[in-house]
């Protein structure tokens, strides 16, 4: 039985009201907290030397039982948490390669 794998993709809206549309790539948990990782959404009009395409880490938060994504708290944060997605993205790599 195979299964088939398709992309997650989630809309946000950012603090200017525009929707960006993101492709999930992975999610962790670091000190009791989830996080996801995203990259933008490919569009016909997407330029990839846009500083705004690269990988993007949002904090899950519970707020009344419902969950909702959030951005971190510091840089200190964000580099940690970055640094966690990065080790997981090249032991992925390491593994296929085997």
């Amino acid at each position: 039985m195979s299964e088939e794998f398709s992309p997650t993709f989630v809309t946000i809206t950012d603090e200017d009201g525009n929707d960006i549309e993101l492709e999930l790539v992975d999610a962790l948990e670091h000190n009791g907290q989830k996080y996801m990782a995203f990259f933008p959404a490919e569009t016909e009009d997407s330029d990839e030397e846009d500083p705004d395409t690269g990988l993007v880490i949002l904090k899950v938060l519970t707020e009344n039982g419902e969950e909702m994504l959030s951005t971190l708290d510091s840089d200190e944060e964000l580099e940690a948490v970055y640094d966690l997605f990065m080790e997981a993205l090249f032991e992925d790599e390491e593994d296929e390669d085997s």
